[in-house]
């Protein structure tokens, strides 16, 4: 597990320190496009491709680039528009052309979009202003490709991972990600938010599993950066830099990742711990050790209370207490193994342990990522150093005075959520009280009421980045057209 934590800790790195690498190409280009363009509908030949910097691989293709296989899969599907009362229009494209003309329509008229896939995450980011338009992706939904020789697979964006994920199972491949709502969340909102679960631990984020994608640009432009192929070099690796944009920089219409091999056998390890000082010394001796779980999850459900009761017996287990799961994945003999290891360590031993699989395994799962969404309170997503784990939760119960605070998140990588169920003014103390802590890093509020929107920022003080944040949203979308500010752009 020592390779595989310290692995993923450095692959999940935030997308916006890249954000400022070819700012000033991008935005020179586009102001010279812009320079030279009026503004308004442009007839459809203004979709082709473009001849790109010197030496450098086109970045965007148009219209006529898209292959022939990709236009014989399925009939032509138009544009559906709904109209409900006063609210914004819903427009259902059915295609990456059909989706560039309407977005390029509503630049023209300087409306604000909203792009939205399932809608799993309506409330994320900051509360917008106005929405004038709503572009969907609900019909663009198919499997665009699969390579399962080379292990990569091209979706649209409006298809979901669940969906995704029983097609690749009939080559015994899957799409290794498990955000909150995986069986209705869309890979083009998962991607667009970085969002990102247990399997982190492992594999890392969307954006470190992505390697192509295809954009549409406010001005109805449709790019491509990255491939189909792993090792792809060539141009700028613009997935990137979308990944975790909440869509405020170009619409993200189709998107190629990186597959795994489905694992033979699954089995977890339950670990219960009797205080925080246990929790930090079982957190320890796992990154320490050579054992490489799937995931491993942390999850205190309340810091106040958190070390308050006896020992929980099998099929007793009392909420209270704080407990570690460690997910192997592989032949079921191995997955054995590690397990037995795993309790062989010193700081396990007096702990309370179980062992789960099959059905009650998956339950176990879907109970870790479901509880903290339902319960209500604000959500916040946080970092800490896992090596800091302990001293981290006991900060936590300083701030929570009258609030119940609970965390769920990956132990090896130090981050996850942190919900607060108080009063609005208390749950902005708590989040302030956060950002102001040495133990705490990148704290973002991810779900909360537009009354906790009002008093603090959902993104937190940027520093210097807002900067290259400006620059980069000024390049690719100069009138401020895309999701109505509710993202870090």
């Amino acid at each position: 597990m020592h390779r595989g934590g310290r692995l993923a800790d450095r692959r999940a790195r935030d997308w916006r320190g890249q954000v400022g690498l070819h700012a000033a190409d991008v935005h020179a280009r586009r102001s010279r496009a812009h320079a030279t363009r009026p503004r308004g509908l442009r007839p459809a030949a203004s979709l082709q491709s473009r001849q790109d910097l010197p030496g450098a691989a086109a970045l965007r293709r148009g219209a006529g680039s898209v292959s022939a296989a990709s236009r014989r899969r399925g009939r032509p599907r138009r544009a559906t528009v709904t109209r409900t009362g006063d609210a914004a229009p819903i427009i259902e494209p059915g295609t990456a052309q059909e989706f560039a003309l309407a977005l390029r329509d509503a630049s023209a008229r300087r409306q604000s979009v909203l792009i939205r896939g399932a809608g799993t995450k309506m409330d994320w980011g900051r509360t917008p202003a106005a929405i004038d338009v709503i572009l969907s992706t609900r019909r663009m939904n198919r499997l665009l490709a699969h390579q399962h020789g080379d292990l990569t697979a091209t979706a649209e964006a409006g298809a979901t991972l669940a969906g995704m994920n029983r097609t690749l199972a009939e080559h015994r491949q899957w799409l290794p990600l498990d955000p909150p709502f995986a069986d209705r969340a869309t890979i083009g909102g998962i991607l667009a938010t970085n969002d990102s679960g247990p399997l982190r631990h492992r594999f890392g984020t969307p954006r470190d599993l992505v390697i192509g994608v295809e954009l549409v640009t406010t001005d109805g432009a449709l790019a491509k950066a990255g491939g189909r192929v792993v090792k792809n070099v060539a141009g700028y690796d613009l997935s990137k830099l979308v990944a975790g944009s909440f869509g405020s920089l170009a619409a993200i219409v189709s998107a190629t990742f990186k597959l795994a091999p489905l694992p033979a056998a699954s089995k977890t390890l339950v670990i219960e711990a009797s205080d925080f000082d246990a929790l930090g010394r079982i957190v320890g001796a796992m990154m320490a050790s050579q054992l490489e779980p799937l995931a491993f999850e942390i999850h205190v459900p309340d810091v106040v209370g958190a070390e308050l009761g006896p020992p929980s017996r099998a099929g007793q287990r009392r909420p209270l207490r704080s407990s570690l799961q460690l997910r192997f994945a592989s032949v079921a003999a191995a997955c054995d193994a590690q397990i037995a290891q795993a309790c062989a360590l010193a700081p396990l031993t007096d702990c309370a342990t179980e062992t789960l699989q099959g059905d009650e395994e998956r339950e176990a799962w879907e109970t870790h990522a479901r509880r903290i969404w339902d319960a209500p309170g604000a959500l916040v997503r946080a970092s800490w150093l896992p090596a800091t784990v302990s001293a981290a939760m006991s900060e936590l119960r300083r701030m929570a005075g009258s609030a119940c605070i609970q965390l769920a998140g990956r132990a090896a990588i130090g981050a996850g959520l942190i919900r607060i169920d108080a009063d609005v003014r208390a749950q902005a103390a708590v989040v302030e009280q956060l950002r102001q802590s040495a133990l705490f890093g990148n704290v973002v509020v991810v779900r909360g009421s537009p009354d906790l929107k009002a008093l603090v920022d959902v993104w937190g003080p940027q520093g210097d980045r807002d900067q290259v944040f400006a620059s980069v949203k000024r390049a690719l979308d100069p009138d401020g057209v895309l999701n109505a500010g509710r993202g870090p752009l």
